[in-house]
């Protein structure tokens, strides 16, 4: 039996089931088959990153458990709401169901696997307020009580203000011209990121090597190279020994290095050449120290002219006469 020309259609996923003697086969009209075909599509097609993959197929695994044997073609948008409905305890698991959702939902239409958009009008959970900015107190504390591997992650962060998966791949191979130029893994979009006197001064105390800056320490796994994961985890366990700590996210450092930038006078281009991110992203991080320095301002302004109101000086006061 020759099997179907396109790998990423049904009736490929259909032909090699039965090929494997696995039940004669599932229909291919069913939805668990349009899925197989578009996880071959985003595993193959080289456009979608490895995180993002991940997340889509573990978000997928829901709606195969609700509709692998069901007619794709009946299901409609009520029934994604159905399901985020049943995730509203945790509303990121939610969200990322819907995301998955949506860009499976385009694949399938274009291709004609189904007739309309499986989540028109579903919208996704009110964000929380985000991951916040560290504090002085709390990037102080991180300076002096961690130590080691994480400890110098924690600076990468800060001082660069890259992504988790950008920073556990930063090493001396990338410093170009006082800054680190690469290309970053989630946008794939080209950064120079300038090497700060900070910064600067920390890597002037580590050695000269191959690879990432950051390596695993201690154990079997010793010397083998961090994923975003697993720094974050080693980074949580660190973190939680250390009460001033409490809450902070690395995440949270992006954003403090975002405010920093802004601080310093420079744009929203600008920081967005160095960190690789949206500028709409970029104007809401900055949103609260934007208005905070605002407010500051509004307040001297307004303290002086008060000031200046009241005072009399003696040319201007009024003599009796």
């Amino acid at each position: 039996m020759s099997l179907p020309n396109d790998p990423h259609s049904p009736q490929f996923w259909n032909a090699i089931r039965q090929a494997q003697g696995i039940g004669g086969g599932v229909d291919v009209d069913t939805f668990g088959a349009v899925l197989d075909g578009y996880l071959e599509y985003i595993n193959t097609a080289g456009t979608i990153t490895a995180g993002t993959i991940d997340q889509y197929e573990r978000a997928l695994r829901t709606a195969r458990l609700a509709w692998g044997d069901l007619p794709a073609r009946g299901l409609r948008p009520v029934h994604v709401q159905a399901v985020m409905d049943n995730l509203a305890a945790t509303p990121g698991k939610a969200n990322n169901f819907l995301s998955a959702m949506r860009a499976l939902s385009t694949w399938a239409r274009v291709r004609d696997h189904i007739d309309h958009s499986l989540t028109e009008g579903v919208k996704p959970y009110a964000k929380s307020s985000g991951h916040k900015p560290w504090t002085p107190a709390q990037i102080e504390a991180a300076m002096t009580q961690l130590t080691g591997v994480i400890r110098r992650g924690v600076v990468l962060y800060l001082y660069t203000g890259m992504r988790g998966s950008d920073a556990v791949r930063l090493g001396w191979t990338d410093v170009e011209e006082g800054g680190f130029a690469l290309t970053t893994q989630k946008k794939k979009r080209d950064v120079w990121c300038p090497i700060v006197p900070e910064l600067a001064a920390e890597m002037a105390t580590w050695t000269k090597r191959p690879g990432p800056f950051l390596l695993q320490e201690g154990g079997r796994a010793s010397g083998e190279r961090y994923t975003r994961k697993l720094f974050s985890t080693h980074f949580a366990e660190a973190r939680d020994k250390i009460p001033e700590l409490a809450g902070v996210t690395l995440h949270g450092l992006r954003c403090t290095a975002v405010i920093r930038l802004r601080r310093a006078g420079l744009s929203t281009g600008q920081i967005g050449d160095i960190v690789g991110m949206s500028l709409p992203m970029i104007e809401r991080y900055c949103r609260f120290a934007d208005r905070k320095t605002s407010g500051q301002a509004a307040l001297l302004t307004l303290t002086r002219t008060a000031s200046e109101q009241n005072c009399k000086t003696p040319q201007n006061r009024k003599t009796k006469t």
